[in-house]
């Protein structure tokens, strides 16, 4: 359907109060057999389906507002809202719904929603008393008029009467000249009747006498009228601040004067919802719906407006990214685009994406680059808004962006490494901008979100490209804080820096890292061996700050968690255990979250039955840690150890010496063929086959030390022949999973 008159958008209002877009469509009035009855019809002009169905029923209450909406309520939590494209269509549904109901057009209202009683005594109400009686407006009267309007606020049938009545003869522009005198004369007592009148009329909830209240020639008094409330010793000063504080700028000069009215108007009634009107209680809260879905299509006709002059929004990104422009200009520039985004949001969704599409059309990337980089925290801060609103509507299109800069510019200026040098440098003593930035990288680097349907290659590319130009600046703060403790004996010490700032970041940084581990595997596992990264995580195991132990412990049990052998063959070379096991004998008999979760990394290890890890354990640890019984996992990890024993001497019975010998070799050569894989980073590969050899050897060497011990000989054979557990092992594995609950000890 071509017809424009016919274009709508369908909203709903949430559980919040907030209009959600169903969809945009063409309306048309027809009856419905089904419904018997005419209706309301919207068909989605993307696909032709049905977006609302919708009976004109006789009791409903529809509201006409702004020329261009039409809203109403089928039940007590659902109300609809048309807004049209044209106000030619919204005239023409509008006439329809009144002719169904036998209305007058002329009224942006047909009836509120009454309940039985009420609807009786409607019925009696003779024809010619329609309208309230208001008593003239003067001061004298202003006590009368207050009671009046407050009186009526319980009762929705005179609640629309009393509308009705405000509306004729210019009743509010009326009192508005009477608060003028009242101010000038000084009369308090009028001043205070004024408040109740204003207040209690906003409290109509009419959108028709908004149209009024919030017109240029009387808003300002409307505010004004607000500042005398009587509770107040002395009358708020809410005019001032909105003619003298809040100056209005316009960073780029706006020529259509409709755009700059709309501007102004949706700023005042927005500081009178949220600054001047009380919180309304639970029996208002449904009074001030109107009010919020007036600045809510004033938001959205804004930005409409906005986006239709190109000449505009060329102009303010092209300052933004010029060179010349002077940094308090910028400023203005940076959060007018932040305010921008933000209304962005009352868009319906092909719109929006039409919106940011524009805005990356114009360069706004390439400006933030420069705008994360000023030293004004303000201007930062904004610029981290902008950033989130991009990466939340398409990650996709910032990876893409940030893929082709090492072409044109260093590592420094990178725009991921500028956000995670804001992370890292954030001078906020709870982190609050870090903790928003970490949230932001991870989205950035989540493989979930890469769709491979539009680009196959954007998971391995991106990945790529952030393991070798953006990691190292992740890592950094965590790798200086952890460079400097070893011992003349090679023993991990206490780690230099441990206020409790950077024991935050080093915590956000464990966590990002953690999430790497879960999700890029062979990345992170090649950087992480690179660097001997685990090993220096588990410094932190020694710091005053228990989170922060936590994060490095969970660093560990998430890759603990993955049973990869190269992980734990990594962690038995390494001696890792040895911080985790120092921590928990540190802790000693406290019965704590430190203590809970090291119990449970070992309590995963013995029921996933890693082998190796539990040889290990028991082999170099078991002694320190036998006197441990309140709880059983010790003494399962011994126990599995035993029955792998057994098991193993078992199958040493059943097969000649030459086929352990010439496995145990294949197998030393897939792990070496793993190690000497190229690495994306160049200068990791040396490093990268250093680290192989010496698992290679280191491996070799450790085989030979263990010949005499039967379980250690036959390690190399686990997973070539798989055999099957005795119903009697799976009984007494059984057993030990059935351990009794952990009680904390008793302190000598």
């Amino acid at each position: 359907m071509s017809d424009t008159r016919r274009r709508v958008k369908v909203y709903t209002l949430n559980e919040d109060r907030q209009w959600d877009d169903r969809g945009t469509g063409h309306v048309s009035s027809t009856f419905v057999e089904r419904l018997r009855g005419i209706s309301l019809l919207v068909r989605a002009e993307s696909d032709g389906s049905l977006l609302l169905e919708s009976k004109i029923s006789p009791n409903t209450a529809y509201q006409k507002q702004q020329d261009t909406l039409i809203v109403w309520s089928e039940a007590d939590n659902y109300d609809l809202a048309l807004s049209f494209q044209e106000k030619a269509g919204c005239d023409e549904i509008w006439e329809r719904i009144c002719q169904v109901q036998g209305r007058d057009p002329a009224l942006d209202i047909t009836q509120d929603p009454i309940d039985e009683s009420e609807e009786e005594r409607f019925e009696e109400i003779p024809e010619t008393s329609h309208l309230v009686e208001l008593p003239p407006c003067e001061q004298s009267r202003l006590e009368e008029i207050a009671d009046l309007v407050t009186s009526v606020l319980s009762s929705p049938i005179r609640r629309e009467k009393l509308a009705l009545a405000l509306m004729t003869e210019g009743y509010i522009k009326k009192l508005l000249g009477l608060f003028r005198v009242c101010e000038e004369v000084d009369n308090r007592e009028g001043l205070h009747h004024l408040y109740e009148i204003v207040r209690g009329v906003l409290f109509l909830n009419k959108a028709a006498l908004f149209e009024v209240m919030f017109s240029d020639d009387c808003i300002m008094d409307v505010v004004g009228c607000l500042e005398y409330d009587p509770a107040l010793v002395q009358p708020k000063r809410h005019r001032e601040f909105l003619t003298k504080t809040a100056k209005f700028k316009e960073v780029i000069p706006i020529t259509d004067s409709e755009l700059r009215q709309k501007i102004h108007q949706t700023y005042r009634v927005q500081y009178i919802q949220d600054i001047i009107l009380p919180t309304p209680s639970v029996f208002e809260e449904n009074f001030l719906s109107t009010l919020t879905s007036f600045i809510f299509f004033n938001k959205v006709e804004i930005v409409s407006m906005l986006q239709e002059d190109e000449k505009f929004l060329t102009e303010v990104f092209a300052q933004l990214t010029d060179d010349a422009t002077e940094d308090s200009k910028r400023r203005e520039l940076v959060n007018f685009v932040k305010e921008f985004c933000a209304f962005s949001q009352t868009l319906q969704p092909q719109n929006r994406d039409a919106f940011f599409k524009t805005l990356a059309n114009l360069g706004i990337l390439p400006a933030l680059e420069i705008v994360m980089g000023m030293d004004d925290l303000q201007v930062r801060a904004a610029a981290t808004d902008i950033f989130s609103y991009l990466v939340e509507f398409s990650p996709s299109m910032v990876r893409e962006f940030v893929m082709q800069e090492p072409q044109q510019t260093d590592d420094d200026v990178l725009l991921i490494n500028v956000v995670i040098k804001q992370m890292i440098c954030d001078s906020d003593p709870e982190l609050g901008g870090a903790v928003q930035l970490m949230g932001l990288l991870r989205t950035l680097i989540d493989p979930e979100n890469m769709l491979a349907s539009t680009n196959k290659t954007e998971k391995t590319e991106f990945l790529s490209f952030f393991y070798k130009y953006c990691m190292h600046v992740l890592t950094a703060p965590l790798l200086a804080n952890t460079a400097h403790d070893k011992n003349s004996k090679g023993e991990l010490g206490k780690n230099s820096t441990d206020n409790f700032q950077t024991a935050q970041l080093l915590a956000l940084i464990l966590e990002l890292l953690t999430f790497c581990v879960e999700h890029h595997t062979y990345h992170i596992k090649t950087y992480i061996m690179n660097k001997d990264l685990l090993r220096r995580v588990l410094v932190l195991m020694n710091s005053k700050h228990t989170f922060l132990a936590l994060c490095a412990l969970r660093f560990m049990r998430r890759i603990i968690g993955l049973k990869d052998e190269y992980y734990n063959r990594y962690i038995i070379k390494g001696n890792l255990f040895e911080p985790v096991i120092n921590a928990l004998l540190d802790n000693g008999t406290r019965y704590n979250l430190l203590n809970s979760a090291i119990i449970e990394l070992f309590e995963f290890i013995k029921v996933e039955d890693i082998k190796s890890l539990i040889a290990h354990i028991v082999d170099n640890f078991y002694k320190a840690l036998e006197s441990i019984e309140y709880v059983q996992t010790f003494k399962g990890l011994k126990g599995r150890y035993e029955q792998e024993k057994d098991r193993q001497s078992q199958r040493l019975n059943s097969f000649p010496t030459c086929r352990y010998r010439r496995d145990a070799r294949s197998l030393d050569e897939d792990e070496e063929l793993w190690f000497n894989d190229d690495d994306d980073d160049d200068d990791g590969e040396a490093v990268e086959k250093r680290m192989g050899d010496d698992f290679s050897d280191s491996y070799g060497k450790y085989m030979e030390a263990k010949k005499g011990k039967l379980y250690s000989l036959t390690t190399a054979l686990v997973g070539l022949v798989d055999y099957p557990d005795d119903e009697d092992e799976e009984e007494d594995e059984e057993e030990e999973d059935q351990s009794p609950r952990k009680r904390p000890r008793l302190s000598s």
